[in-house]
């Protein structure tokens, strides 16, 4: 106790020596949060930078964490969005931070190629928060893998680094290598939504050392955004034919059509 009395006023006089910098522009940020969104990202963002990214909060999609509008018709619990009706999901419930949009899309290309790793743990906090309801006792967290190609070029996996603070943040097991990509596939980007499918079919496989670990054992992926779905359900469904329980997903950002 007497040493958390005496962390308090040494941390106050860190803030004033070394006061946050905003975590897209570098700006000083001066302002506290607390440990829910869109609050908690006050010590993250200057205001600007924090007025142009798109915290998802009321209602959303069960499965995907997409936005909904919020019309005051009487919803059920499970809400599922247009895309999540036409492309069903093999996953049970998904959450996601924000929108893949403005100062949150910065961020998001930030960390996967401009060598940010550092943003990873202010990120995965605002993630571990949104992902708070599809938490469950003795789940599993796991990356969306990627190829040693690609890791190699990056010298980092993303989704693995989110997946850790988060995984910590709710004290659940992190495994990093619990799935493997077999084979290198090319971007997904500028891709249709079916061929997005196409492309990551099959590529996506359970360690072979880790299968015992999930057996019957509820699992979270974590990747950095979510646009068709496509690579989570193909991790999803490696997951379920090696004999885990429910897979949840979470996203740091949702790619959502203009209206």
């Amino acid at each position: 106790m007497e040493h958390k009395v005496l962390r308090r006023p040494i941390k106050a006089v860190l803030r004033m020596l070394y006061p946050s910098q905003c975590l897209a522009c570098g700006q000083i940020v001066m302002s506290e949060g607390n440990d829910a969104l869109p609050q908690r990202a006050a010590t993250d963002l200057c205001p600007d930078c924090w007025q142009d990214t798109h915290f998802i909060s009321g209602l959303a999609c069960t499965r995907c964490g997409a936005p909904l509008p919020d019309d005051g018709i009487d919803y059920d619990q499970d809400v599922t969005c247009d895309d999540c009706l036409a492309f069903p999901r093999p996953w049970h419930d998904g959450r996601a931070a924000i929108l893949y949009s403005g100062t949150g899309r910065k961020l998001v290309l930030t960390l996967k190629h401009g060598d940010r790793p550092d943003l990873a743990p202010a990120l995965a906090g605002w993630l571990s928060v949104a992902a708070a309801p599809v938490i469950r006792p003795g789940m599993i967290v796991a990356p969306i893998p990627l190829h040693f190609r690609r890791l190699l070029k990056r010298r980092y996996n993303q989704s693995a680094l989110l997946a850790r603070h988060l995984a910590k943040a709710h004290g659940l097991p992190h495994i990093p290598d619990l799935l493997l990509r077999k084979r290198h596939t090319p971007a997904q980007d500028h891709r249709g939504v079916s061929d997005r499918f196409a492309n990551i079919s099959g590529a996506i496989m359970v360690n072979p050392r880790r299968i015992s670990c999930i057996s019957g054992k509820p699992v979270l992926l974590v990747d950095d955004v979510m646009t068709s779905g496509a690579t989570l359900a193909a991790a999803t469904e490696a997951l379920l034919a090696a004999g885990s329980g429910p897979v949840f997903v979470t996203v740091l950002a949702r790619a959502v059509k203009d209206d």
